[in-house]
């Protein structure tokens, strides 16, 4: 069995909007993700996943619950430990633009984590940045300028550099692709694709586009307003999907093959609730169409359906 790199037990990452209006944008969720595999994330906007990302790699502590990283649980390390552990767990912005620093040089930019970790000084540091920039496909002349000189694919590529110059084991690729041009999308994800080979990597890889994540994923999560619906492999995920909101998702993927044809689209009715007030029992009820009356009364129960196909579903 392959070693599980993180493991995510009960975890919980709730905020506080007003004295009595909390969002609970990641909700007892439970999952791992094994040393070197993709695990793919999906999910609507305002399910809560870029929240998990940040979470898993401490940018947002958690409310409650637990990470284990490599064996360790990060809330019982002592600050030096969970600094190590930080380094070894990076992550990739959505949006290219917005993660630069507009004021710093691109070489500078790059080297954040070197200087903060104290890993190269002086001719080393620059050789460095020089040999990040040519692993993502720039160039070392690249270092001197600043972000705005560059296209929104090409800040992408500054911003996988600077997650890689820790040497990190664990990224978080939050929607990498989904600010970029079609024709960039697919080079970004060879790059990914690449390095976690050259690298050594693991992935959480979160993205909307379904057909993305069947292509770099090996294993795949759906949530719903800070739930997790559904989780297997993916070919599993694609072929037999159990959960009626996994199924919805499915269906809205555009058919290209003749044989998906008279797979039925299935709509969803209404919009999803507010996170602020989500319905009781399962959150999904509201909008699904085999909702039962104990679906309202009871949370269903995450539970192993099929062997390593899990999903939350009072049908199971």
């Amino acid at each position: 069995m392959t070693k599980n790199l993180v493991e995510v037990q009960s975890l919980k990452k709730y905020f506080k909007i007003k004295s009595d209006v909390t969002v609970k944008s990641v909700d007892d969720i439970s999952f791992y993700i094994r040393k070197g595999e993709t695990f793919g994330l999906v999910g609507e906007s305002g399910s809560g996943k870029s929240t998990l990302g940040k979470t898993l790699v401490g940018i947002q502590a958690a409310s409650d619950g637990d990470i284990i990283y490599n064996g360790q649980n990060i809330k019982q390390l002592n600050k030096e430990m969970k600094r190590n552990v930080n380094k070894e767990m990076q992550i990739i912005f959505q949006d290219p633009h917005a993660s630069l620093n507009p004021r710093m040089r691109v070489g500078d930019i790059i080297a954040e984590g070197i200087d903060a970790y104290k890993l190269f000084s002086g001719k080393d540091r620059t050789n460095r940045i020089y040999e990040l920039l040519e692993r993502v496909g720039l160039s070392p002349q690249h270092a001197k300028r600043y972000p705005h000189e560059f296209s929104g694919g090409q800040r992408q590529r500054i911003g996988i550099a600077r997650a890689l110059a820790v040497e990190p084991k664990f990224i978080v690729a939050d929607e990498p692709i989904s600010a970029l041009d079609v024709s960039i999308q697919a080079q970004v994800i060879n790059l990914l694709e690449d390095l976690k080979v050259s690298e050594d990597l693991t992935y959480l890889f979160i993205a909307h586009d379904l057909g993305m994540v069947k292509h770099i994923s090996d294993r795949i999560g759906v949530m719903y307003l800070g739930k997790m619906m559904e989780l297997s492999n993916s070919d599993d995920m694609f072929t037999n999907p159990l959960h009626p909101y996994t199924q919805a998702l499915l269906s809205a993927i555009p058919k290209t093959n003749p044989r998906d044809a008279k797979r039925e689209r299935i709509v969803l009715a209404g919009d999803p609730p507010s996170p602020t007030n989500p319905p009781s029992g399962c959150r999904f009820r509201t909008r699904c169409p085999h909702a039962m009356e104990v679906c309202a009364l009871q949370e269903p129960q995450w539970k192993e359906v099929e062997k390593e196909h899990w999903t939350a579903c009072h049908l199971y």
